[in-house]
């Protein structure tokens, strides 16, 4: 099942950073090393930063010594790379922006860098975050660290891979039908998908943009508390983000599980779960009634349509976001063309990959008139029935708990030949961001050495009580302590 060595938490970073028993620079270094020995096999960096994290350590270093450090000052982390970061290419996992640096920080990454955390670099992901196992990389498949032939999942496959093998104890991912709990399940970390709004999407290149959010992937749900505290927040900048106030969630750790009423879906538990994966999930909800919690069985009748509505709205979202990658601004442009049409047929011909192409096609057609109203309309309808389940259910329980994922992390290649077989990974997902729920995977055990991660969903901007109860969790259980065998600590 892997050592329970684990890297040191971001809080017990920072006391060492405080205490001046390491520096910044150090522990920079230390990332540095960790993935220059280990990253070639796990492939989860696109690009690595060496001379700017070290300058922005030995920043660091400065601020901590006169005294104006915060939580996550010094402390190294690793951004997807859907994140724009000023004078550091974002490429979005696609031969269309290999060679793009942005001119200006996603707010995002802004607010990590104001806070002085130290990036060292951009994780892999599926290409434009389309996809659910880090196959669809123009730089290569990221391999999850428990078991190189098997997928991290995706499409933040990159961050949950580096965090879970050591490489940094920290990453940031997106989630647009559950691109950070879904690989933060198979990698055996903590993941957070906040409710649509709380944090900026500014300089995070859209896919779909009624559904895509960032969020933090670390360990544990503490670190995912302070990670969230800087991330969160409104910006004016930003027309989708939320003007409320940032709870402190590391303050709101502490509350109890008592009488807490958690709803257990029974569509969660039918055909399609892996029976070993259903006994994982329901041994950590029974710890949860033992702790003091209340299990309310209820339904989401609507759940199976999440996958054909999602798989209208995201690509008709995605087929006009990505109609300004054309050869003409920025972007992979091709060579030689003969006229303009041969500009943006060639040039996006050759900058996409299959499945991002795949998308766009379905997105123009269930755009196209005399389709709108037969597939984007009734997709958008069924979102709003699917909204409406999750709002009966909030009606009577405090939050919804079930599996992640339908299995573990399956082989590289298993599902490559058959997208609806990929697409019902996200069977669990899919739902909470059609309805903008936040919603986090926390790891609750093992089948055949890999992970089996726990999903909580909660009500909007109840992010201080998913991160509470799976912090309860966290504090009598020692799954996301486990790390893969190769990681020392």
């Amino acid at each position: 099942m892997g050592n329970n060595d684990a890297p040191r938490s971001l809080r017990a970073l920072a006391a060492a950073l405080a205490s001046g028993e390491t520096t910044s620079v150090a522990l920079t270094q230390e990332a540095l090393a960790r993935i220059e020995a280990t990253d070639g096999a796990l492939n989860s960096f696109i690009t690595v930063d060496r001379d700017g994290a070290l300058a922005a350590a030995k920043a660091a270093d400065e601020r901590i010594a006169a005294g104006n450090a915060g939580p996550l000052t010094g402390i190294p982390l690793a951004h997807k790379d859907i994140f724009c970061t000023e004078g550091l290419r974002t490429t979005c996992a696609s031969r269309m922006l290999e060679n793009f640096t942005p001119p200006y920080d996603a707010t995002v990454t802004q607010r990590f860098k104001s806070a002085g955390a130290v990036l060292v670099g951009k994780t892999n992901m599926d290409e434009f975050a389309m996809g659910s196992s880090n196959e669809n990389s123009y730089f290569g498949p990221c391999r999850n660290p428990w078991d190189h032939s098997r997928v991290p999942g995706g499409s933040s496959g990159g961050s949950a891979a580096a965090v879970a093998a050591g490489l940094v104890p920290a990453a940031t991912g997106t989630d647009t039908g559950g691109s950070i709990r879904q690989p933060a399940a198979f990698c055996g970390i903590t993941g957070l998908k906040p409710t649509y709004g709380r944090v900026s999407r500014l300089g995070m290149v859209a896919y779909a943009s009624s559904l895509d959010q960032g969020g933090p992937m670390a360990r544990s749900a503490e670190d995912c508390a302070l990670l969230l505290e800087v991330m969160a927040g409104h910006d004016p900048r930003d027309s989708t983000s939320a003007n409320r106030s940032v709870d402190n969630y590391v303050d709101g750790l502490d509350q109890s599980l008592e009488g807490l009423r958690i709803g257990v879906p029974t569509e969660y538990f039918g055909e399609g779960l892996d029976d070993r994966v259903e006994a994982v999930i329901r041994a950590a909800l029974a710890d949860y009634e033992q702790r003091g919690a209340k299990l309310v069985e209820l339904s989401l009748p609507r759940t199976s349509l999440a996958i054909p509505a999602y798989y209208v709205v995201a690509p008709a979202e995605a087929s006009t976001n990505l109609s300004r990658y054309d050869g003409v601004r920025y972007g992979h442009r091709c060579e030689n063309p003969a006229d303009l049409e041969d500009l943006y047929t060639r040039s996006r011909e050759e900058g996409f990959g299959a499945e991002v192409q795949r998308r766009i096609l379905v997105g123009t057609y269930a755009l196209s008139s005399g389709y709108y109203d037969a597939y984007y309309k009734k997709a958008q309808q069924v979102r709003r029935l699917i909204a409406e389940d999750f709002r009966t259910a909030f009606g009577e329980v405090d939050m919804i708990a079930g599996p992640t994922t339908p299995g573990v992390a399956f082989g590289l290649g298993a599902k490559t030949d058959d997208p609806t077989a990929m697409y019902l990974e996200d069977i669990y997902t899919l739902s909470v961001n059609l309805a903008g729920l936040p919603a986090m995977s926390i790891p609750a055990g093992f089948v055949d050495d890999l992970p089996v991660g726990l999903q909580l969903i909660g009500q909007h901007f109840d992010e201080g009580r998913l991160l509470a109860a799976a912090h309860q969790y966290q504090q009598h259980t020692d799954w996301h302590l486990a790390t893969p065998p190769e990681v020392q600590s």
